[in-house]
């Protein structure tokens, strides 16, 4: 039996595989975490083309230092995730320091005025949190994330919740108070969880 903090087969497997250089290792990452990686960079830069950049980005990291990734410090969907909002955040106080005000789409030239460096922080700060709570939707078991989805998406109370999932009223509603109280983490702190020199 394994130890309890031992990290998960498929995450020392594939930072072997990445560091030997293996393609086909940074393409199943890819299949694995491409969309997770786009979210959490859309979510914090508000911009389709900026988030396909850094998911690009993430993906030459992963493959040109996969050595920064240790097993043992946590699961590779964290590492991952920790990579991206760092690279995200960057790229978005690169654009506020050349005076794009953070807004998709636009070149110096259109630039009137940069935006202060509190608001800045402000708008980092607001797109940690809401890159935190994606991680966590994405993170949480599936029937956490499935009783949320009917609850806040489709509109559902936790007695239809319970009929749509084909469970009790009260495994819903503790279904629906887990996922909640997960997603209340968001605002602990203010990227994914491993971001602390993860990368």
């Amino acid at each position: 039996m394994a130890k309890k903090d031992a990290p998960p087969r498929w995450d020392r497997k594939m930072q072997q595989r990445l560091a030997r250089g293996e393609a086909a290792a940074l393409g199943e990452a890819y299949d694995r975490f491409a969309s997770l990686v786009h979210s959490l960079a859309h979510r914090v830069l508000g911009d389709e083309k900026a988030a396909d950049a850094v998911t690009r980005e993430v993906f030459a990291h992963i493959w040109e230092h996969p050595e920064t990734y240790d097993p043992k410090r946590g699961p590779l969907r964290t590492w991952i995730a920790a990579v991206t909002h760092r690279l995200a955040v960057q790229r978005l106080r690169d654009r506020e320091e050349r005076g794009l005000g953070g807004r998709p789409g636009e070149d110096l030239d259109e630039a009137e005025e940069p935006v202060g460096g509190e608001d800045l922080e402000s708008k980092v700060r607001r797109a940690s949190v809401a890159a935190r709570a994606d991680y966590i939707v994405h993170s949480m078991p599936v029937p956490l994330r499935h009783a949320l989805e009917l609850a806040y998406f489709q509109r559902r109370d936790y007695r239809q919740t319970a009929a749509d999932l084909g469970v009790t009223e009260d495994e819903a509603r503790r279904r629906l108070r887990l996922g909640l109280q997960l997603l209340s983490t968001a605002h602990d702190v203010g990227a994914p969880p491993g971001c602390g020199g993860a990368a």
